[in-house]
């Protein structure tokens, strides 16, 4: 399952905010880290902010595109109607 997202780090919590919709047309699940944007760190506390919130593993979730900017494309392992599911509630 691809997963998009927008997120802004360096926030004062770790949150899931909810679905927000672009200008494009196109929705992105909002998250907000407390981690920097330095080495990876933000993108270490998305995908355990999302492994935790999904309930699955932090291998199971690769940042497959977006490393340094704030939209992000992850992908994410596993049975995909649970995921879709987990996903629905988030937003």
């Amino acid at each position: 399952m691809n997963l998009f997202v927008r997120v802004t780090p360096n926030a004062g919590r770790d949150v899931i905010e909810g679905v927000e919709l672009r200008d494009d047309g196109n929705a992105v699940l909002r998250l907000r880290v407390s981690a920097a944007p330095d080495r990876g760190k933000a993108n270490a506390a998305v995908v355990a902010l999302l492994g935790k919130a999904l309930g699955v593993p932090k291998s199971a979730i690769v940042v497959a595109a977006g490393d340094t900017s704030r939209f992000k494309t992850l992908t994410i392992s596993g049975d995909g109607a649970v995921l879709a599911a987990g996903v629905d509630v988030l937003g």
